[in-house]
């Protein structure tokens, strides 16, 4: 597989999204992210190579139409909550199966050659979660597609980065209330950095292996959901004791999360914690070399702090260009 010329972002302008597309576009390569408004994708606009274009990506005819003189497309779509249902609640259902389907569609029909589908590192059809059900759905559809198409899925493990709700999140709460009550704290985790993400994608367009390989995704140390709570609240020099909900609790607490318009926690988060997010493979494919959260969270989590001007942000520092 050569350099991609022109990659699609299915889902480009999130959290994850936008490193991917400043890693593609770093390396010179034109970019398309469609976007439901446009307004809301400043921070791609910027980059040099990209286009951010207003679409419906839950179309076919638009999707076909966006794929079109494609190289590969990465899809990176997703929810974490959803109406309740069975196997899995509609919105899972829209955006973890029904668009991996479209895409697969549209790909085969603008002759897309590559497609990387991110997942995550929980999926499971058996899972105790809606959310982890759709997932393994979504992948199977992937899976389907074949050998016409050079599909590779990604499961990355909890992200951490600048703009992650996941640590900032916690950082918030430390400074707002005196006691955290923690839903899922036994809950082991292997985050990884979002760049890390960002250059497993770029390695899995460029490396022809990596065709019809599912990569778990982690970073190098695991943690209990208890661990990285205390860690955060350090960052931000505000300590707080932790006191660990019991499952009857944890599901009341989220069950009151879910009227919030947007809700932090529901019943379905603490079902997918009842999974550890961890890999027993190796962190990080290619032999790339997972950062560690130590020498990047401080810079962005404890900014606010004299600490944090000490940590300056390490970024593609560990890079295996190949």
């Amino acid at each position: 597989m050569m350099k991609p010329d022109r990659v699609v972002l299915v889902g480009g302008t999130g959290f994850v999204g936008s490193a991917i597309a400043n890693r593609l576009s770093e390396a010179g390569v034109s970019v398309l992210i469609p976007t439901r408004r446009r307004s809301r994708a400043g921070h791609v606009m910027l980059l040099p190579t990209a286009e951010v274009v207003e679409a419906d990506v839950h179309d076919p005819a638009t999707l076909e139409r966006l794929f079109a003189g494609a190289d590969a497309v990465v899809n990176l779509v997703g929810v974490l909550h959803s109406k309740s249902g069975t196997p899995y609640g509609p919105d899972f259902a829209r955006a973890h199966v029904s668009l991996p389907e479209k895409v697969v569609a549209a790909a085969r029909k603008a002759g897309v050659k590559s497609l990387i589908h991110v997942s995550a590192l929980g999926a499971d059809a058996n899972g105790p979660s809606e959310y982890q059900r759709s997932k393994a759905a979504g992948e199977a559809v992937i899976r389907a597609a074949g050998t016409d198409l050079a599909w590779t899925i990604l499961r990355p493990s909890v992200i951490f980065g600048r703009d992650d709700s996941f640590l900032n999140l916690f950082a918030k709460l430390a400074r707002l209330f005196p006691a955290l009550p923690l839903a899922g704290a036994n809950a082991r985790f292997q985050p990884v950095y979002v760049e890390d993400v960002a250059e497993v994608v770029w390695n899995c367009l460029n490396k022809p292996e990596a065709a019809g390989q599912t990569y778990d995704i982690a970073g190098p140390g695991v943690y209990t959901l208890r661990q990285l709570v205390e860690y955060v609240s350090s960052l931000v020099g505000k300590k707080r004791p932790i006191f660990a909900l019991s499952e009857g609790l944890a599901m009341l607490q989220a069950r009151l999360m879910e009227f919030a318009p947007t809700p932090l926690m529901s019943r379905d988060n603490v079902r997918s914690m009842q999974s550890d997010n961890v890999t027993s493979n190796a962190p990080l494919p290619f032999g790339l070399v997972p950062t560690a959260l130590e020498s990047v969270a401080p810079a962005y989590i404890a900014n606010r702090t004299l600490r944090g001007r000490y940590y300056p942000l390490r970024c593609h520092a560990h890079r295996n260009q190949g």
